[in-house]
């Protein structure tokens, strides 16, 4: 997947001019501008969006997403409070607009010109292609002439535009369906359940749900990159958009835009059909027997981060050991293992407490600079090769105008410790940065894996428990002293 973090100068260069270029004639900057001056005084920035992994859920945590976490930025930055409306499909976000339920949408939309003549964009904050998918072990087609089954596509989605071209130009037979009940997630779900034959998602979704649905395979693009924006209503009133530039100006030059989006989408990239499969089936056949002991160990991360990073270790084999000494679950080295007070490395809850604890000492010595949520990517490159190696990533970060606090930044320069042109220049010389990079990568697929699947698997339990209450109100039961037989 190509996102935009390489054309953020570009990005924020845009939203700079157009901010400069509106100024003279908008009123927002002085509180005068009717919409902006609607926002501060009901003290509110209410949008609506769609619930996703990627732009807005709720959990245990609290709510997350890339969009919940951009327009919580955009409203500090106004001074209001956010007001969140989640929706099912995008053209109840449309409706909302229409009736002035919402200031924006920010729900990973893709830019679609029909809607230009009612709405307008804001900045791009990445981008996206659009893919046609089927379900692995079918024939692909890699036309649209090839189709052999139904094409469905979410209604008020861009891919019903992308398709009435195709159709106009190309492909005078091409037709399908335009679901109004199931979202674009829940039609490619609808694939990989083998529910249907056909439908078309964005990059981002689909390499995500493919961590999950590994069955989820992409016959080919549909549409070159195109950027994801907010939308808001189209008036004479700029005060709201002058606002949203100079928002995501400030957001692309502090570094901000880049942070959030490596942390929603630095890991979709490089998905491997034969190892998701692997570590799923190993989520319900090895799991369950380890889960205790990741979640009593788990003080400072999640509990199914700590057993992402067991597995990428170990594979879960608590007997595993490597040609270069280290054992167990956590694979520990024998020195490290004597330091933690491990005595059997491969006695599965020793290795899981000791690496657990050695985990939270090198989250303890990350610098207080690095933002709280990005330490343990820091501690994780120290835990494969070592904490000074990767102090010595930072500072080569630094010394090329890189942020040394910001993980973006940062694991760039990983390869480059085994660069002959660079290592000589760091405090501890070589190190094999290239495979530390790969194991942080690693960890975080891992972890969207586990965590999408376990969600997954309650959902579907919760729907199988409710088709069977549903079946047994259907045929009461009748006592046997009752029945008559003839």
């Amino acid at each position: 997947m190509k996102r935009l973090k390489i054309n953020y100068f570009l990005i924020g260069g845009v939203a700079l001019l157009l901010a400069l270029a509106l100024w003279p004639n908008i009123s927002w900057h002085s509180g005068r501008g009717d919409q902006l001056e609607q926002i501060k005084s009901r003290g509110e920035l209410r949008i609506s969006t769609l619930n996703s992994p990627l732009t807005y859920y709720t959990s245990q945590e609290g709510p997350g997403g890339l969009d919940y976490e951009l327009a919580k930025r955009f409203a500090q930055y106004l001074g209001v409070k956010l007001v969140v409306n989640p929706h099912h499909s995008i053209n109840e976000l449309f409706d909302d607009l229409d009736d002035n339920k919402a200031d924006l949408l920010a729900a990973g939309l893709i830019y679609n010109r029909e809607r230009l003549s009612r709405f307008r964009t804001g900045p791009a904050y990445y981008s996206v292609s659009q893919q046609l998918v089927y379900r692995q072990g079918t024939t692909r087609p890699k036309t649209f002439a090839d189709l052999k089954g139904r094409l469905a596509v979410a209604s008020g989605s861009a891919h019903i535009t992308s398709l009435k071209q195709l159709k106009e130009t190309k492909y005078p037979n091409l037709s399908w369906e335009s679901s109004t009940d199931l979202s674009s997630k829940e039609l490619l779900e609808q694939v990989a359940d083998d529910k249907l034959d056909y439908t078309i998602g964005d990059s981002v979704t689909i390499g995500l749900l493919q961590r999950i649905h590994p069955q989820l395979t992409v016959a080919f693009d549909v549409t070159d990159e195109e950027p994801v924006t907010w939308y808001l209503n189209r008036s004479e009133d700029d005060s709201l958009y002058a606002a949203m530039l100079d928002f995501f100006s400030q957001m692309v030059e502090d570094g901000s835009l880049a942070r959030l989006e490596e942390k929603y989408l630095g890991h979709v990239g490089g998905f491997d059909y034969v190892d998701t499969r692997t570590f799923l089936a190993a989520i319900d056949n090895t799991l369950p027997v380890l889960q205790p002991l990741f979640e009593k160990y788990a003080q400072k991360i999640d509990w199914k981060l700590l057993a992402a990073i067991s597995y990428q270790e170990s594979h879960w084999n608590p007997t595993a050991t490597s040609p270069t000494g280290v054992r167990g679950l956590m694979m520990l080295t024998k020195a490290t293992a004597s330091g933690l007070g491990v005595d059997d490395r491969l006695d599965p809850e020793q290795s899981v407490q000791g690496g657990a604890v050695y985990l939270e000492r090198l989250m303890e010595k990350v610098p207080d600079s690095i933002p709280e949520d990005e330490k343990i990517w820091f501690a994780l490159a120290a835990y494969n090769m070592g904490y000074g190696h990767m102090l010595d990533a930072r500072k080569l970060t630094k010394s090329q105008q890189g942020n040394p606090d910001s993980w973006v930044d940062v694991k760039q320069r990983l390869p480059m410790l085994s660069q002959r042109r660079y290592y000589p220049q760091t405090n501890y010389g070589y190190a094999r940065g290239q495979e530390a990079y790969n194991y942080v990568e690693n960890i975080r697929r891992y972890q969207v894996s586990l965590v999408g699947y376990l969600i997954e698997k309650e959902r579907k339990a919760a729907q199988q428990a409710a088709l069977q209450a549903q079946l047994g109100s259907a045929y009461p039961a009748v006592d046997p002293h009752e029945a008559l037989i003839e």
